[in-house]
């Protein structure tokens, strides 16, 4: 990763042009409406958009609503907005549906993008850099980022066991998780993202360092429990998952107990307002 990725983290340049761009399922997403601004120079990009997804869906060349995910990015009233959004394979579509001269350079730029992020598959570590430098240019101090990549790695631990072992992760993991999450603080994380204040936020992105290190106490005790037992099937997983966060809940109360505070807050890193903690038991 090179130093001017890491200063162009939310906003990616092209030519000098702005283009807005955010991490979604660990790759880069970029604005659709900032490319289309690069490639036609309209007056209006929006519209060009809007009626370019008309224009296409009528040719049946592609349907945009199959590449394009609504993403908050920061406007230009620095609120945080849905807009359209696609990764570099879906930009490389979107190109190819725009009568443009400039769309040459653009493909070039992107297919650079495309190779890194094929670097960081080969070599983890420059993604782990590249996570690092995300968190910290976002205001997160060095010891908060350091356990929340600890956190990372023993959550991915986790899932592994679990996929191994026969949980379906379109059902099984999200119960697994509830049930690790309800043991370790008394809280679904529906419910401990509405504390927080969180909508479609990571809730793990917004805790504290002790949220942080409780969620992977939890976490790494079921992985030992399913070991230990060598657990097999949903019902044993959820066994082990629930003496796993129980195990957390009890180091929780402990901390509690000791210091005459509640160990959950309602704390955040959200930019938009200033956050809260929750006063003493």
């Amino acid at each position: 990763m090179t130093t001017r990725d890491i200063e162009t983290t939310k906003i990616a340049l092209f030519k000098g042009r702005k283009i807005r761009k955010t991490i979604f399922h660990a790759e880069w997403w970029f604005s659709v409406v900032d490319i289309i601004a690069v490639l036609t120079d309209s007056k209006d990009p929006r519209d060009y958009w809007f009626k370019m997804k008309i224009r296409v869906k009528t040719d049946d060349s592609f349907e945009p609503s199959t590449i394009c995910r609504q993403l908050k990015l920061a406007a230009a009233d620095g609120k945080m907005r849905e807009t359209d959004c696609a990764n570099t394979e879906g930009i490389f579509r979107i190109i190819q549906s725009v009568p443009s001269p400039k769309a040459e350079p653009l493909k070039r730029w992107l297919a650079r993008v495309g190779y890194e992020r094929i670097a960081e598959i080969e070599d983890p570590e420059l993604s782990m850099k590249r996570m690092k430098a995300i968190y910290k240019q976002k205001g997160y101090s060095k010891e908060w980022v350091e356990k929340r990549v600890r956190g990372i790695s023993v959550r991915n631990e986790l899932t592994d066991e679990w996929m191994e072992r026969g949980a379906d992760e379109s059902i099984d993991y999200a119960i697994l998780t509830n049930d690790i999450m309800k043991g370790a603080f008394n809280l679904t994380v529906e419910d401990y993202k509405k504390l927080k204040g969180l909508q479609r936020q990571n809730l793990r992105d917004h805790m504290t360092d002790i949220e942080l290190i409780l969620t992977m106490l939890g976490e790494a005790t079921t992985t030992k429990f399913h070991r230990d037992r060598n657990s097999r099937g949903f019902p044993n997983l959820d066994r082990d998952a629930k003496d796993g966060g129980s195990v957390a809940g009890r180091t929780r109360r402990d901390i509690e107990q000791q210091s005459k505070k509640r160990v959950v807050s309602s704390e955040n890193y959200m930019p938009v307002k200033k956050t809260k903690i929750i006063k003493s038991l």
